[in-house]
């Protein structure tokens, strides 16, 4: 414990809360900010949703090279790499509902262009690319905004009801609903779906309206909103990278995050071949199987609060390392549909249980001025594993075979269970939380 000292996790004072529970009246600002950032996390991610299936199929309409397709899809995910740390910045510079408002004019524009591009029947490769990029660097921004802005805009105690929420509903309409939605809109037509989500990201920006309180970065001082000149973005950046290694329990989940994801982008890349060539899966079953991870997603968020309350966040926590080396090893061991698909619902269940309860630590341990810059490199560290474990798995399957691949994996996630249960310890969580849970 002497590398896990109290002062290291003890979580900072909510702004305007003295002690105690906040007034009625910050407690009803505070329900009202939850609605409204759920409504607006629903509303973008079924969009998002839409988007990812859209552009990709768009793409396959134009060529017929699978490299220019992967194209137009990586550049909805490689602004995460490319863009997270300077985003970080911004956040924690400016106004954080106006940059909600900015990476939803970003989507509006990029839809427009499109639409008016494909209504002249001159959409190509490179113009999905600039379409894809620019809608990936939104969505960057949307969401390091919108995880900053939750514990300014909410007491404590609703923290952890406003991270399960938002969490489900990220899970069933960028999971679910969006890419389904997007197949019954380009069904119809591609300038149906285009409009559809173009209208969807406007109404987002006028639920933004109803959010109350402060929008910017609190000063580390608590001396009110940061107004002083900043320092340069290099050093803001190496300050939130120096935060996170240098703060024990939250460098130790980063690196059993990393692991997680890695082990998520493999099992999506490689389960598709694995499925149709080892387990000689139809399209029903196959739909099956990718529907047991999404709810098992949804099933995490709904539980979430009562699996805290009656096992405490430690053990809660640790169900997402358990659940991450089923999907993985179960795989490696049998073919039978119903055993993969239940460890690919312990896997989504295990993944939601873990996205609350670190959100939630994260929203009461990291100062409100570097809350974007964290939320950004631990976006960087998560979303950054999961295209490095798609590559790997390629890699290992092509040399060793697609079961030896997955047992792999699996190894590397039970590698990650002796850090967790020496530094994520029911002492230091109680201090964290501040709930004894």
């Amino acid at each position: 414990m002497s590398d896990q000292r109290v002062d290291t996790v003890r979580a900072p004072q909510a702004p305007g809360v003295v002690s105690g529970k906040p007034p009625a009246s910050e407690a009803q600002r505070g329900r009202r900010n939850i609605l409204v950032l759920l409504v607006f996390t629903a509303v973008t991610n079924l969009a998002d949703g839409v988007t990812k299936i859209a552009l990709p199929l768009m793409a396959t309409q134009v060529s017929g090279s699978p490299a220019q397709v992967s194209a137009v899809s990586l550049t909805l995910s490689l602004p995460w790499l490319l863009a997270a740390l300077h985003v970080g910045v911004l956040v924690d510079r400016l106004d954080r509902r106006r940059l909600l408002w900015a990476a939803n004019a970003l989507r509006l524009l990029a839809l427009g262009s499109l639409m008016t591009l494909a209504a002249a029947d001159a959409v190509t490769i490179p113009v999905l690319c600039g379409a894809g990029t620019v809608l990936g660097i939104a969505e960057v921004i949307a969401l390091t905004s919108a995880s900053a802005l939750i514990p300014a805009l909410t007491p404590p105690e609703g923290r952890e009801r406003a991270n399960t929420w938002i969490a489900g509903a990220e899970t069933v309409c960028n999971e679910f609903a969006g890419p389904f939605v997007g197949g019954l809109l380009l069904a119809v037509g591609t300038g149906v779906a285009l409009g559809a989500t173009w209208v969807a990201y406007l109404a987002a920006s006028l639920i933004v309206i109803l959010l109350v309180g402060r929008f910017r970065a609190a000063r580390e001082d608590g001396g009110g909103d940061i107004e002083t000149a900043p320092a340069a973005v290099r050093v803001q950046i190496a300050e939130g990278l120096r935060y996170m290694w240098n703060h024990v329990l939250l460098r130790t989940m980063a690196l059993i995050l990393t692991v997680l994801c890695a082990c998520w982008g493999a099992w999506l890349a490689l389960m598709p071949l694995f499925a149709t060539s080892v387990m000689q899966l139809n399209a029903r079953e196959y739909g099956i199987l990718l529907s047991a991870l999404g709810v098992g997603g949804l099933a995490g968020a709904l539980a979430v609060t009562w699996l805290n309350r009656f096992f405490g966040r430690r053990w809660v926590m640790f169900a997402d390392l358990f659940g991450t080396f089923a999907m993985m090893a179960v795989p490696a061991l049998v073919t039978n549909l119903w055993a993969v698909a239940v460890a690919a619902f312990l896997g989504g269940m295990g993944g939601t249980l873990w996205t609350v309860n670190s959100r939630t630590l994260a929203q009461r341990l990291v100062p409100d001025a570097m809350l974007g810059r964290f939320s950004a490199v631990n976006r960087l560290f998560s979303w950054g594993a999961m295209p490095v474990g798609a590559g790997a798995m390629g890699l290992l399957a092509e040399w060793f075979g697609l079961r030896v691949a997955f047992a792999v994996f699996a190894v590397s996630v039970a590698l990650t269970v002796p850090p967790f249960l020496r530094v994520l310890t029911r002492p230091v969580l109680s201090a964290a939380f501040g709930d004894g849970k």
